[in-house]
């Protein structure tokens, strides 16, 4: 004669003169891996074999479980700008230090493996001043020279050649803006300049609006890496408009920097979790109160941001959501 119970709420039979540890093994279960409650009462492991199962019980076993399924993650690539890979996703300046030590100091602290340079006259005056190149070796770190400054796209070009012709370099930083007040690149200037430097065999990287439009049309004209504004130069604000970067990020197939108004660590770490390739800090390492520490800082927050990037993070929700699944409740 079959003897009926309930467990965990589903009826089931089983035969007659049937042990707990029978009815376990009869489920497949591991006797140490559960807990049972027989109406209502806690069934003491040691047990199993000596108490019955008997018409109408009811029972409960539980286990230990994890919740949910974990979303997949995104795909780790490297960082590659122009053919090369870099190790450090972080790219630092070299304005507004207090002197090439700190600058070098601050370098060495980041682990960064690039650093964008200006180009300026030489002051003739006193030709035998220090110069970026007897503190930090471009044999060691990639300089990456930039048009900071130009207004213009043939500003832009020339400035360049001059980069090229001093130091060989063709990986180069293009910024056109468009008054000295916001500091925001001109991006019709800013869109000739790029024509006109792929053009000249240059590899452009290109710093531009947070327009997804603007992007990928450098994108399309040849540009190697696109570099999105955070927020205005210098102002340290972070970034203010995730929704058009993470656009831009999503439809580009090119690296994407985020350059100007990185203001501390935090910064960073969010331009990373956004997806971000790399991000680019000069005053807001220069202008720390400690360069040094905050290079440092800006190292461990890139890495961290781009490992929180690769996990996955959990949807935002506008409601609490239990942290333990509700099904299989007692």
């Amino acid at each position: 004669m079959a003897v009926n119970v309930i467990v965990n709420g589903e009826p089931k039979a089983f035969g007659a003169s049937l042990s707990i540890k029978g009815m376990l093994a009869a489920l497949g279960l591991d006797p140490r891996k559960i807990a049972v409650e027989r109406n209502l009462e806690i069934v003491p492991r040691s047990t199993y074999d000596s108490v019955m199962v008997l018409d109408g019980d009811r029972y409960e076993i539980v286990a230990f479980i994890g919740g949910g399924n974990a979303p997949a993650c995104p795909e780790d690539k490297p960082f590659v700008l122009a053919g090369k890979t870099y190790t450090s996703r972080l790219i630092i300046g070299t304005g507004k230090y207090k002197s090439y030590e700190d600058n070098a100091r601050a370098l060495e602290a980041s682990g960064a493996e690039i650093v964008t340079v200006a180009v300026r006259r030489v002051n003739l005056s006193d030709p035998n001043q220090p110069r970026l190149v007897d503190f930090i070796d471009p044999k060691k770190v990639t300089y990456l020279p930039n048009t900071a400054g130009c207004f213009t796209g043939e500003d832009a070009v020339r400035t360049l050649r001059l980069a090229r012709e001093a130091g060989g370099w063709d990986l180069v930083k293009l910024e056109v803006l468009g008054e000295k007040k916001l500091l925001y690149p001109d991006m019709l200037e800013t869109l000739r300049a790029t024509e006109m430097l792929t053009k000249d065999g240059f590899k452009v990287m290109v710093y531009c609006s947070d327009d997804p439009l603007m992007a990928k049309r450098l994108e399309d004209m040849g540009a190697v890496a696109i570099m999105p504004l955070a927020s205005p130069i210098g102002s340290g604000m972070g970034i203010q408009s995730t929704v058009n970067i993470r656009l831009i990020i999503e439809d580009a197939k090119v690296p994407v920097i985020v350059d100007a108004g990185i203001g501390t660590a935090s910064d960073a770490a969010v331009a990373m979790e956004l997806g971000c390739d790399g991000v680019i800090s000069n005053t807001g390492i220069a202008h720390a109160q400690d360069p040094v520490r905050m290079a440092r800082a800006m190292k461990l927050a890139v890495e961290a941001g781009r490992e929180a990037f690769l996990a996955g993070r959990m949807p935002k929700k506008n409601y609490g959501d239990p942290s333990s699944p509700m099904t299989g409740l007692i």
